[in-house]
């Protein structure tokens, strides 16, 4: 069927990025040579990690509107934590025939074989939030990761500037992981070399799974006898664990904690007292823009950031937007305002 397009996808002509700026293409513009052989618009593939957690039920909706209100068309799978299967749903697009890939990683070098498939197929790839390691990836668009990880240590030696500290970190397999807990030591390694914070635990949590978060937080109050000052947790889901661990002791609201994503239960129990901090990350602009290059690269023109990251291979070219610090205190004048979560849902007047 005959499809006529004619897009303009307006975007902010910068975007801030780690420790420097990158212009982004203004707009994506289709033409009529730009459609298929069948005369049908690109398609664009979207192989995500998981839709276990609120975040990423977002970034689907988020991303899909951002496709197809331009005309576009998006295939999207989801292989919730299985490799395998993230590989195999893949390989079903590319056989397909989608004209680029977008991809959410769950293993950062498992998922090497997805660009090398891809590429061999001559489709570009974009890993979106989550890096590809070992692989040739065309361009990585994100948030400034190591920043959260600052973010959530500074929040934290605000109100803890001395004693015992616990780390939640994520899912090993996971690049995001290991960036958020550099942001941290970033911050957090002159306050021990003083000697004003101790790390008394510091874990990894398969899969950023809540309950395993709770069984760690479970076992650092006990091998501590509870003498815990601080906790900073590598995202919202692995917070909630936490907080459920110092509920069972009944501190929970008497130690601050970090978490990462500003999911709704976090956002409320910032509300209630029980977690101290979020970090919040506009993903709707991360769609937007992801959109955008994913339109641009999709037509074959060039892409150059000024930035770039190395993944074990090669430098990847890469776009990283700012994050931000929210507590009880600009909850309303980020997060609300943002319209990311409503009044009524944060203070429960539904």
């Amino acid at each position: 069927m005959h499809v006529r397009i004619m897009l303009l996808l307006m975007l902010a002509m910068s975007l801030a990025a780690c420790r420097d700026t990158v212009e982004v293409p203004e707009k994506a513009v289709f033409k009529e040579d730009d459609l298929t052989e069948d005369n049908e618009p690109l398609k664009i593939g979207f192989a995500m990690d998981t839709l276990k957690e609120e975040r990423w039920l977002k970034d689907r909706k988020l991303f899909q509107e951002a496709i197809e209100s331009h005309g576009l068309e998006v295939e999207i799978r989801a292989a919730n934590g299985d490799d395998a299967l993230q590989i195999a749903q893949a390989e079903e697009m590319i056989h397909q025939g989608i004209d680029l890939l977008v991809i959410v990683p769950h293993n950062a070098e498992a998922t090497a074989a997805i660009v090398h498939k891809a590429h061999g197929a001559g489709i570009k790839v974009i890993a979106y939030d989550r890096l590809v390691k070992n692989a040739d990836i065309d361009l990585y668009v994100s948030f400034d990761n190591e920043r959260v990880g600052e973010l959530q240590a500074e929040e934290m030696l605000k109100r803890v500037p001395k004693g015992n500290y616990v780390y939640i970190g994520g899912a090993p397999t996971d690049n995001n992981a290991h960036l958020l807990k550099k942001g941290v030591f970033n911050v957090l390694q002159p306050a021990i070399d003083r000697g004003d914070i101790r790390i008394i635990y510091d874990q990894w949590t398969a899969d950023w799974a809540p309950e395993a978060a709770y069984a760690h937080m479970s076992e650092a109050l006990n091998i501590n006898d509870n003498q815990i000052d601080a906790v900073i947790a590598a995202n919202d889901a692995t917070a909630g664990g936490v907080v459920k661990a110092l509920t069972d002791q009944g501190l929970a609201g008497t130690i601050p904690v970090a978490g990462q994503d500003a999911e709704l239960a976090a956002v409320r129990r910032i509300v209630e007292g029980t977690q101290t901090m979020t970090v919040y990350k506009p993903i709707q602009n991360l769609s937007e823009r992801v959109a955008a290059l994913a339109i641009h690269l999709a037509q074959n023109n060039e892409f150059k950031p000024t930035v770039s990251i190395n993944n074990g291979k090669s430098e990847v070219p890469s776009v990283l937007l700012e994050p931000i610090a929210v507590t009880a205190d600009n909850l309303k004048e980020v997060i609300i305002a943002d319209e990311f979560h409503s009044e009524e849902e944060v203070y429960g007047k539904e």
